[in-house]
Formats: C-alpha cells, sequence, structure tokens
C-alpha cells in the first residue's frame, strides 16, 4: 500500500515458503476476539531493527523457512537475523546480524534455513504499511494487517520513506542466537498446575517430547508421554503466548503469537516468553524438555535481560565491500 513520500525500496521477486509483515503485534484488541499477532521471534526482530536504530516494534519482514529473493529498488539499508540462512547480494556472500546497504539495481538472495525456522529482514526506518486496529501485524486467520490480510506474493512491492544511513554495525558473535534440535525450555508454574496429579506433573517434567508437523504461528504440538487430562470442568478463559495446553488426547500445545483469544484445555504452565523465541525457531523432529521455574524466577530473568546491555561493533569490511549493480546510463 503506496502512502505519499514513501517509494518502493524492494520487491520481492521470490516469497519463499511464507513471508508476512510483522510488527510489535496489536495489543489490547482480545476483548474483539483478535489475536496479538507479532513476530514468533520477537528477539531476532528486535535485533534487526536495533541494528538499524529503528524504534522498537517498527514493521519488518518475517520469513519462513526462507527461499526467498528481493530486488532493491531504492538505495536502503537492511538487517537480516533469526535462522540460519545463506544470504548473498548480487550472487557474493553477505553477513546475516549485520547492516547492509543496498543501491538501486541489487539482488538480494536469502537461502533455505539450515538452523531455526523462522528469518527477519528489516529496513532502515521501517516498510509503510497502513495500520489496522494500531497495527500493521499479519494474522492470515484473521485476514488482517500487512497488505489486505494476506501473506506476501511474487512481486510484491515493499515500501519505505527515505532516511539518512546508519553506521555499518554488526551484532558480536558470543551474542547471536543459536537454534539447536534439542531444547530445554523453562515454565513458568500457574494456578492450574494444582489441577494435575504429582504423577503426571513429573511425567510431563521428566519426558521428552518433539516437535510434530502440527507447528505454525498459532502453536506447537508435541508429541511425548502423555499427560492425563484433569477430569474437573473448566471455563474458557484468555490464553498467552507461550501456554502449555494438555488437550484430551494428553499431548501439550504450546500457544504462539497467532493464539486464539480464549481456551478451555487446562495448562500446566507457560513458557517464559525468552524460551518461546527459542521454540517457535524449532522445526519438525526437535527434542524438547522442560523445567518449571516460579513466576518471582520469571521476573528476576526478564528483568536481567532487560538490563544487559549488549553491544554493537562497526561491521566487517567484507559487508562495505559488497559488489553492486551499476545503474544504465
Amino acid at each position: 500500500m503506496k502512502h505519499d513520500q514513501a517509494v518502493s525500496a524492494l520487491t520481492l521477486l521470490a516469497p519463499g515458503i511464507m513471508s508476512l509483515l510483522q510488527d510489535k503485534g496489536r495489543l489490547g484488541q482480545a476483548h474483539l476476539g483478535l489475536t496479538q499477532g507479532g513476530p514468533a521471534d520477537s528477539l531476532a526482530f528486535d535485533y534487526a531493527n536495533r541494528l538499524l536504530a529503528n524504534d522498537k516494534g517498527t514493521t519488518a519482514l518475517e520469513i519462513s523457512i526462507g527461499g526467498t529473493k528481493l530486488r532493491c529498488d531504492h538505495g536502503c539499508q537492511i538487517a537480516i537475523t533469526g535462522a540460519k540462512a545463506g544470504v548473498k547480494i548480487n550472487n557474493m556472500p553477505a553477513a546475516q546480524w549485520s547492516v547492509l546497504t543496498l543501491q538501486k539495481g541489487d539482488h538480494i538472495e536469502i537461502g533455505y534455513a539450515e538452523a531455526g525456522c523462522r528469518i527477519y529482514l528489516a529496513v532502515k526506518g521501517g516498510f509503510v504499511v497502513k495500520p489496522q486496529l494500531g497495527s500493521t501485524s499479519t494474522v492470515l486467520r484473521e485476514r488482517m494487517g500487512g497488505y489486505d490480510g494476506n501473506a506476501l506474493g511474487a512481486n510484491q512491492c515493499l515500501f519505505i520513506k527515505p532516511t539518512s544511513l546508519v553506521p555499518t554495525v554488526e551484532l558480536p558473535q558470543a551474542y547471536i542466537p543459536t537454534y539447536p534440535d534439542e531444547l530445554s525450555l523453562r515454565v513458568v508454574i500457574g494456578y492450574q498446575y494444582e489441577y494435575f496429579p504429582s504423577l503426571q506433573r513429573r511425567r510431563f517434567f521428566s519426558g521428552r517430547y518433539k516437535v510434530t508437523k502440527q507447528a505454525d504461528r498459532m502453536g506447537y504440538r508435541l508429541s511425548g508421554p502423555t499427560i492425563e487430562y484433569p477430569s474437573r470442568a473448566l471455563y474458557s478463559e484468555g490464553v498467552c503466548a507461550g501456554a502449555i495446553q494438555i488437550p484430551p488426547d494428553g499431548q501439550p500445545i504450546v500457544l504462539g503469537a497467532d493464539k486464539q483469544t480464549m481456551g478451555g484445555y487446562p495448562k500446566i504452565g507457560s513458557l517464559l516468553s525468552l524460551d518461546l523465541n527459542q521454540l517457535m525457531q524449532a522445526s519438525t523432529g526437535a527434542v524438547v524438555t522442560f523445567t518449571p521455574i516460579t513466576i518471582e524466577d520469571a521476573h528476576a530473568l526478564l528483568a536481567l535481560h532487560r538490563c544487559r546491555e549488549v553491544p554493537l561493533i562497526r561491521g566487517s569490511s567484507k559487508n562495505a565491500q559488497l559488489p553492486h549493480k551499476q545503474e544504465a546510463t
């Protein structure tokens, strides 16, 4: 959707498996039955914007699996974070977790994910998208956000408002998240934890679960030790991202960014938000184990995370020497 003074910065030549525009999410609309949406992996999303000195929550592109090709139509700067995938500019390797400066005519190729499954591409200043109910986040089930509530298609133009450049910086290697095939995830215990017999609690926290094919932005269905479904009747209530529901078949479901707003299944706990980012990068077959923590533990861990100052350093010269296509004269 074109806005005044906006220009087409990138054309999505091939969208890959699925490409969605996301911002921080559609907050405060659950009473209308609308989910929050937003990035599946908020940590990688936030780093992409931080590298470009964008405001937190600025609209960026979330790419599932990869296999994406773009053309630069107007000079701009981008940062690509999230799942490890080969990135090329004009057929030359380029770095993730770093500011990349593009010129008109440059071609960007993002390969298929090798570790993790969600890639984030942010642009300096953010993509220009008309908000719906205060957010640009795309939720396909609700046909909300992005461009007409749909995933992006081939030859889709992505608009920006031209802005000044930022220094070429990168995230130090020591701070770049890794996406292993085995995850140990922390679970905040909630009030419904007491509804499960002690044997079922021990079975859950000692069990090893696998991510099934039924895993998407709405939630991850896991396969492993069966947890006995509590017999008591429960009222439906609001649910949060990360909530671990136990349906009648006893196989846990961890809710994601596009979760429903209400649910009646009992919840044995909720993932620490930092660990939900890791799970949402996991692919089919990944092994998951759980560790219980208290809500006080969760508050302390989040406070430590938020006060940690992660430095950005000057980018390597290889990014400054990328070959650019020359415009015809």
